[in-house]
């Protein structure tokens, strides 16, 4: 089988500028969004105990830290731009690699920046006042703004990556330091520990709702890979920030968790939106709905950030790998960006935004999405059983680690087929549906050579 790295011409390198810092920015901006002030809310208001949100928070913490683990020697051996599509190329062939590409082109990547960016502008228009229409010119101007600055400079966007990912740490420990200091809140709010509350689910269907929330808050820690082939030193910087990414993310969860258990009591939580109304008050007094929506703001445009720089690093790898359009892998003649792979994302995001229909379509995906993210974890074992050169980084308790890892995904991608059938169903049949383009692709190279 041939490999990308055979593909790959010398004058079209990107360049490694990337260092520790940026890369556990990537990591931590890219799961620290909207959902650490919504989806809190909804795992309390289930589970109806402090100590089973903070054990789902952990546990969860700990799962995602498995497969970062996964990832480190993933990483390791193919220290290149694309992330999982490298993965599932080099384990499991091109077809496969092509219609996780394929996934992420036509639908998930552009929509996620979609939702990203009008999350955004919602939340902004809290704050200034913006017409429906003008909500849509300030996501798409947002979201022009971050890609103009990925073509500018790699190291340009990871410097304002990093200033974004780090106030929003600073801010949100802030307020856990603000919130205790002049004890807004109470700790009585935490008794009883273990017991549920009256009016939350029955534990098993709480745990259930509660982990596949969770899972999908600390979604997108895996992205850091796709900017592999810009940071230097990969093999011994992508891990470190791997584990420092996942890490620091779990605490700001679980801290976060625990401030708004101390400012709002369990039994007064009726809907994420109000839960997060009824502890910005607390915090802030009357002022507390626009400075809590001037954070989540700063903590989307971070998450929009590492999806407009990771994201179009996969359509680069693929147009390398001649299954996709050639121009595209071409570099930014001054500036030495994927800059065609930029612009790529940013027009089908927004034409998104202008037609407005991501946010059911994306829904359609993530089944499938989660299916891809458990293949190349369990590339490991079959990279192990070819019997290839060792890793710099291999992953650690192997083979437990990746078994607890994969039971975590199964056990996602069961619930998420009994709760959603039909959109499983649908967006299983869009992503085969480009078997046909790359066939396509595959015999126009034949044609060509």
């Amino acid at each position: 089988m041939d490999t990308i790295e055979t593909k790959i011409h010398s004058n079209d390198s990107l360049r490694r500028e990337l260092g520790l810092g940026s890369a556990a920015a990537v990591v931590a901006g890219e799961c620290i969004a909207v959902g650490i002030f919504l989806t809190p809310a909804g795992m309390a208001r289930s589970l109806g105990s402090p100590f089973w949100l903070i054990l789902v928070w952990v546990a969860i913490g700990a799962m995602t830290l498995f497969g970062a683990l996964c990832y480190c020697e993933l990483t390791a051996r193919f220290p290149r731009a694309g992330g999982p599509y490298v993965y599932l190329y080099e384990c499991f062939g091109p077809a496969v690699a092509f219609l996780y590409g394929w996934m992420s082109l036509m639908v998930l990547d552009p929509g996620i920046a979609a939702v990203l960016a009008t999350g955004a502008s919602a939340y902004l228009a809290f704050i200034v006042h913006l017409s429906p229409a003008g909500i849509k010119w300030v996501s798409v101007a947002i979201l022009w703004a971050i890609c103009l600055i990925n073509i500018r400079s790699t190291r340009l966007s990871a410097g304002f990556l990093r200033w974004l990912t780090w106030l929003k740490f600073g801010v949100l420990f802030a307020i856990v330091a603000w919130a205790i200091a002049f004890r807004l809140g109470s700790w009585g709010n935490f008794i009883p520990f273990v017991p549920q509350r009256a009016g939350s689910l029955p534990l098993a269907p709480a745990l259930a709702a509660a982990t596949v929330a969770a899972f999908f808050s600390f979604g997108g820690w895996w992205d850091v890979s796709k900017v592999a082939g810009e940071i230097r030193d990969p093999v011994r910087t992508l891990p470190r920030a791997l584990v420092f990414g996942v890490l620091a993310v779990t605490s700001i969860y679980v801290l976060i968790s625990g401030i708004f258990i101390y400012l709002v009591p369990l039994e007064k939580v009726s809907s994420d939106e109000t839960f997060v109304a009824q502890a910005g008050q607390v915090l802030f007094g009357h002022f507390g709905g626009v400075i809590l929506s001037s954070i989540v703001v700063l903590c989307v445009l971070g998450s929009l950030a590492v999806a407009s720089m990771a994201a179009p690093r996969v359509f680069f790898a693929m147009a390398q790998g001649g299954i996709f359009l050639p121009s595209v892998a071409r570099l930014h003649p001054r500036y030495a960006t994927p800059s065609r792979a930029i612009a790529v994302q940013g027009i089908l995001a927004t034409i998104l935004i202008v037609f407005g229909t991501f946010q059911q379509i994306i829904s359609y995906f993530i089944f499938v999405a989660v299916i891809f993210l458990g293949l190349s974890v369990a590339g490991l074992f079959v990279l192990r059983r070819r019997g290839q050169v060792a890793s710099p980084f291999p992953t650690p308790g192997y083979p437990l680690t990746p078994i607890a890892f994969l039971a975590m995904v199964l056990g996602l991608l069961l619930l998420l087929a009994m709760h959603s059938p039909r959109e499983v169903a649908l967006g299983c049949g869009v992503v085969l549906a480009g078997l046909p383009v790359y066939y396509l692709f595959m015999a126009k190279r034949r044609i060509s050579s």
